[in-house]
Formats: structure tokens, C-alpha cells, sequence
């Protein structure tokens, strides 16, 4: 019997309305002491390859100092607590989430016809939760089938495609929504340890929607592989403090996984992530935009040629890093380009994320 293929037949985004990257680069000028840092810090800040990230936290400028928004919610010296963070959470995520949905263009017979939900999002905790938040705020019937993949970092959005992917190949009916849903400027911390603030550096808000069906419209959802690298659990961490998330992020992680995907390339047989391919058996790549370093580390590590990644690298100048919705922003611009002819059909790609563990999720597609 022959099994149903899932398939990505649209992707909508949204973004929250201020661009405050210029507007943090200037806070934490004032938060830097140390004249080495601040100077390491403007060099980073001109080799990140970003030039916006978005969020609903609106800057002003104030003449003794600069505080991050019209309500004071980054007030120097008076950062908000995990739980007034996560009021704020409760209170943009829906209508957040449902922006991103509109942006589909599914009516509303359209969107009673959804059968499945998966909500992927580690930047907020609540319950009753986000799933059952977007259900009434997106019109869906409440009797759908709703998944919530939490806490897992920027490679969410593969776990919840392969979600999807699965319901979609043992019900060929389902039509699933995938949300990928991150308000990581909620998270913002003061300090002046400078690998915590070049971390910062990189992160904004962003909010996915995808329909995932059995017909054979976008991209062919192929096969899913992870893979962890040994002794890397500490590369990335992502802890639930006092004063918000606090994320780690090694200054090692882009060399390890440079290293890990040369070896992966080197062994080049059906168990790796490559599964017996070679890097130029695909004509697309779709990674996510963790920072201009990870891109680096995966042009190196693979040794793609041309500008294989000018997607991510894209994504990641005007967004920045928006942990799981990255990687969908990254594949609608891809199907954007098939869809205006710049981009082939039936064309291989692969796709991949990393994140904590230290963990590569990744799967094959093919553009229809």
C-alpha cells in the first residue's frame, strides 16, 4: 500500500510592529564597562550580519537613559520578573498567532476543516494553553486534534513538521496547522557579562503558520533525521530563571558543528544526516539562521558552493534569529521562489536546524 506524502502547501508569517535592534545595540552600549568589551561588542555587532529584529516592545528615548519601552518594561535596574514576563506572553500570543494564520488566506470552511494543531513555542508557559488560545482565535473547530511542542529550542519547527508529516501519512484526510510562535524579546536580561549580551544580540520575535497536507502543492515533506553531537550537551542552554529565560550560547558551537558536518560529510553513508547523498545532491538548503557564524560553520563544514544559503542569510538580516519560526521563514521565501519561477521544481533540498543537546534536526524535501 502505497503511504500518503505530507506537504507544505503554505507558510504565512508575521512580525510585531517595532524594529528594536539599533534601539538595543544603543542600551547595551550603556550597560558595557569595560572598554575592551564595548569595542569587541561594536565589532560583533558589524560582522552579525543583521540589520533588524522585530518586536512589540516599542523603543523610546529618554534624555538620562534609555528604556526599552513606552511602559517601562526594561527600565534599567528594574527588569521584569518571569511571571510579569509571562503575563505579557499571555496577552500577545494569540493575536500574534493569528496574524500569522491569516496570513494563509484560508476562509472559514477552510479553517473548520483543520483536523490537527501543533503550536511550537519556548518563549512562554500558560495554561489553559497557546493551542487552545488559537483555537478560538482562529476560528478552528475546538474538537481539533492539538499538539504542543515546548521548550525545545530553534530545531522545533522540524519536530513539529515531522509531527505533521506523520499525521498527514497514517490519516491522508488530516490537514494540519503548524504554528511556530517565539516572543524571545521577553527574555532580554541585564547584564554585562558580554557572551550573554552578544547572545542577546541575535534574537528577535517572529510567528509561523503552516498548512501541511497530502496534496501536491509546495514542498514534498521526504524523510526526518537527528543527530547529537558527543560531549556538547553544555554548547546550548536554555533555563527557566528569576528574571526571565536565561539562554547560554557557547562561543564553541559554531566549530563544532563545522566539524560534525565534515564528518558527516566524510562518512557519507545511509545512516548520517546526509543519508549516502552528497552535499551537492542538493540543489536547495534550508537552515536556520541561527547566526551568521552557524551559517559560516555549514557553508565550511559542507562545503556548499555559490551562495547556497542566501535564503537563511536573508532571513537572518531582516528578522534575525526567531529560535522556531526561523526555519519557516527561511522555506517561504523559498516557495516564494518557486512560485515566481526563480526557484526549479522538483528540485532536492534539505533542510536543518540545531539547537540544545547539541542537537541537529534535519529532513529532505522536494519542490512540487
Amino acid at each position: 500500500m502505497t503511504m500518503a506524502k505530507a506537504h507544505i502547501n503554505r507558510i504565512g508569517t508575521a512580525l510585531p510592529p517595532h524594529d528594536v535592534h539599533d534601539a538595543f545595540m544603543r542600551f547595551v552600549g550603556d550597560l558595557i564597562e569595560e572598554r575592551r568589551d564595548a569595542l569587541l561588542f561594536r565589532r560583533m555587532v558589524g560582522r552579525a550580519g543583521i540589520a533588524h529584529r522585530w518586536s512589540y516592545v516599542e523603543p523610546v528615548e529618554n534624555p538620562n537613559r534609555f528604556l526599552a519601552d513606552k511602559q517601562g518594561f526594561y527600565t534599567p535596574g528594574a527588569f521584569p520578573s518571569t511571571a510579569t514576563r509571562m503575563q505579557r506572553y499571555e496577552a500577545l500570543a494569540p493575536g500574534f498567532a493569528a496574524q500569522a494564520i491569516d496570513e494563509l488566506g484560508l476562509d472559514a470552511d477552510e479553517r473548520g476543516r483543520i483536523t490537527h494543531l501543533v503550536v511550537a513555542s519556548c518563549t512562554g508557559f500558560v495554561a489553559p494553553g497557546l493551542d487552545q488560545m488559537i483555537v478560538r482565535a482562529a476560528g478552528l473547530d475546538p474538537s481539533v486534534e492539538r499538539t504542543l511542542v515546548g521548550f525545545m529550542g530553534c530545531y522545533a519547527a522540524v519536530n513539529a513538521l515531522r509531527l505533521a508529516h506523520h499525521f498527514v501519512r497514517s490519516e491522508p484526510e488530516a490537514r494540519v496547522l503548524v504554528v511556530n510562535l517565539e516572543l524571545c524579546t521577553l527574555h532580554f536580561q541585564e547584564t554585562t557579562e558580554l557572551e550573554r549580551i552578544l547572545s542577546m544580540l541575535l534574537f528577535g520575535d517572529g510567528c509561523a503558520a503552516a498548512l501541511v497536507t497530502a496534496e501536491p502543492e509546495g514542498l514534498a515533506l521526504e524523510d526526518f533525521r537527528a543527530a547529537t553531537i558527543a560531549d556538547s550537551a553544555d554548547a546550548i542552554t536554555w533555563r527557566i530563571g528569576d528574571q526571565g529565560f536565561d539562554m547560554h550560547l557557547s562561543g564553541e558551537v559554531p566549530g563544532r558543528i563545522q566539524r560534525a558536518l565534515a564528518t558527516e560529510a566524510g562518512r557519507n553513508d545511509g545512516q548520517g544526516l546526509l543519508r549516502g547523498q552528497r552535499p551537492e545532491d542538493f540543489a536547495l538548503w534550508a537552515v536556520h539562521a541561527g547566526g551568521r557564524t552557524i551559517l559560516d560553520a555549514v557553508d565550511k563544514g559542507f562545503e556548499l558552493q555559490g551562495n547556497a544559503l542566501q535564503g537563511s542569510r536573508d532571513v537572518l538580516h531582516d528578522c534575525g534569529n526567531m529560535s522556531s519560526a526561523t526555519l519557516m521563514f527561511v522555506l517561504q521565501r523559498l516557495m516564494a521562489g518557486v512560485e515566481a519561477g526563480e526557484t526549479p521544481r522538483a528540485a532536492p533540498g534539505m533542510a536543518m536546524a540545531f539547537g540544545p543537546g547539541l542537537a541537529a534536526e534535519s529532513f529532505r524535501f522536494t519542490t512540487v
